[in-house]
């Protein structure tokens, strides 16, 4: 089971939510709004992204990665590389 199980419908709430404001950021521009509007939204939309972003990088440590490490060996080295990875990937974004 993934770390983010318990909070699934959660995140599939919020998710929807990101969605809608992608679709609002499409009819903006359909509709000639002014650009530093649609700046201030797409900043919004990334925010969420983020906030997603860590939410979901916060649960992967307290589960997925706690638990490789309390097994030890190989598994442990790849779940702390592959949330190394990740957070390196944030980073850049």
């Amino acid at each position: 089971m993934h770390g983010y199980a318990s909070e699934k419908s959660s995140h599939l709430k919020r998710l929807r939510r990101i969605e809608g404001q992608i679709r609002g950021l499409q009819r903006m521009v359909e509709e000639d709004k002014y650009c530093i509007d649609i700046l201030t939204q797409v900043s919004a939309a990334t925010k969420a992204l983020q906030s997603f972003s860590l939410e979901l990088l916060d649960e992967h440590l307290s589960h997925c990665v706690v638990a490789a490490a309390q097994k030890g060996g190989a598994e442990a080295e790849e779940k702390v590389r592959e949330a190394s990875d990740a957070i390196a990937r944030l980073v850049r974004s």
